[in-house]
């Protein structure tokens, strides 16, 4: 009998150290935090990988995500500067920088901490949506206005132990009753907007098809008036010429010779080769002689 109760008590121990050494135990993982609580307060934070102990049923651990977060804003209108009203959709990446003041301001709940980026965020996605006109904010898909939200944000949520990493926008939109009629302006403002580009294409050819048409016109004239020159040249070369050739006696009368002979050849023309001419012809004067 004796023997059964001791062994009972050996099991009773060793159930009791097992639990107790279960429940001192504390395994950390590399993306979470470990708040180890003691009655309540947080007696210290764990941020590394691995295993560690606590005071078992005396201490107790809380896990944080230490990770980057996500979290998904429901859609919502707003109203832009020049009174037009678009539906946003946008998401928030997140993530806890300081777990003892998580643990303080948001009792160390996720979902607390998304009740206040949500209305943290979208007041600030109101403020600047309704400081630019709708055409800026459709502009600025690209990266601006996502830059203009945080630099709106600010260190606003600091005080909570959470750093926001972007505000994204997953759709920016027209509510479903103006949509075709902001399409249609959009439309005819780019249709303006091509006609002035083709307008100028137009006169600016224009001026371009002018000035090769001036300098081409200014090309052949001077060609043509370098012509003439060179013509003009030549003939006065050529008179030199003749003029040396027949500046003696004896070369003209012999030039009058032979122009008159071509003069004779030209006239005996045709199955009639009697030639008439009068006594005091140029052409006689050579036969007479």
């Amino acid at each position: 009998m004796k023997k059964t109760i001791a062994k009972t008590l050996a099991v009773i121990i060793v159930l009791a150290a097992l639990i107790g050494l279960g429940g001192a135990v504390v395994v950390t993982r590399e993306n979470e935090y470990k708040l180890i609580r003691q009655f309540g307060r947080v007696e210290r934070i764990i941020d590394t990988a691995g295993i560690s102990f606590k005071v078992p049923f005396v201490q107790t651990a809380d896990t944080l995500p230490r990770e980057i977060l996500i979290y998904d804003l429901a859609p919502s209108d707003v109203i832009t500067m020049d009174k037009k009203t678009m539906l946003t959709d946008s998401y928030v990446l997140w993530r806890i920088t300081d777990p003892l003041k998580f643990a303080q301001t948001l009792n160390s709940s996720v979902t607390n901490a998304e009740r206040r980026i949500d209305a943290v965020v979208y007041n600030s996605i109101k403020n600047v949506i309704s400081s630019l006109s709708q055409n800026d904010v459709i502009s600025g898909r690209d990266g601006e206005l996502s830059e203009a939200i945080m630099k709106n944000i600010g260190t606003s949520v600091d005080q909570y132990g959470i750093h926001l990493l972007a505000v994204e926008t997953k759709k920016l939109d027209l509510p479903a009753d103006n949509k075709e009629a902001v399409y249609e302006r959009m439309i005819s403002e780019r249709d303006k907007i091509a006609a002035t580009y083709t307008a100028e294409g137009k006169s600016e050819a224009q001026v371009i098809r002018n000035t090769t048409d001036r300098e081409i016109a200014i090309n052949i004239s001077n060609a043509e008036a370098q012509a003439a020159a060179v013509t003009a040249e030549g003939e006065a070369e050529y008179m030199r010429i003749l003029e040396d050739a027949y500046s003696t006696e004896e070369r003209a009368e012999f030039y009058a010779f032979t122009r008159s002979l071509d003069a004779a050849r030209a006239s005996l023309t045709g199955s009639n080769n009697t030639l008439i001419l009068p006594a005091d012809s140029p052409i006689a004067s050579i036969f007479m002689q």
